[in-house]
């Protein structure tokens, strides 16, 4: 049984994002050349209603005015993705962690490159927070958005502004 999928896209100050639904549910978040983007084919029908809430979630992060998504997420991958990506959820605004932190979070410190290979395959950017993995120096490193948007983003949420 196939799952139904829907898409549109919303402005924001990174430019244009792609949110991507399952069942009605956000599976997805894409900026403009984002690595690992999913081909447009994958994305469903055009359809703006499911997107409601994700968008004016959006919109309010945007604004400063929230620092905590409240969605309910559909989150695909294997079962360790998901794990690294259940902690990418656990980081608070305005932080960061660096991907052995993850590792060591997950119960597997040597683990901080596949942390990182399931960090750069999170599906759903900005609201699963992976622009707030740092390297183990601090160092900006990769991001599938590109490190400018990750330093835009970080420095926003630390309260910077956005332009």
């Amino acid at each position: 049984m196939s799952s139904a999928k829907q898409h549109t896209t919303i402005d924001s100050p990174y430019g244009p994002l792609t949110l991507v639904a399952t069942d009605g549910t956000l599976s997805g978040l894409y900026m403009t050349d984002q690595r690992h983007r999913p081909p447009e084919e994958n994305f469903g029908e055009r359809d703006d209603r499911p997107f409601g809430e994700p968008a004016d979630q959006l919109a309010a992060y945007f604004a400063g005015e929230l620092k905590e998504f409240t969605l309910e997420l559909h989150l695909d991958g294997t079962p360790f993705q998901r794990g690294v990506w259940q902690q990418l959820l656990r980081i608070p605004h305005g932080e960061t962690r660096t991907y052995g932190e993850l590792a060591d979070a997950l119960g597997n410190p040597a683990a901080s490159r596949a942390v990182g290979l399931a960090n750069g395959k999170n599906p759903i950017g900005i609201i699963v927070p992976c622009h707030r993995v740092v390297g183990a120096d601090g160092s900006l490193t990769g991001y599938g958005g590109g490190l400018e948007r990750k330093q835009r983003l970080l420095d926003f949420e630390r309260g910077a502004a956005l332009f």
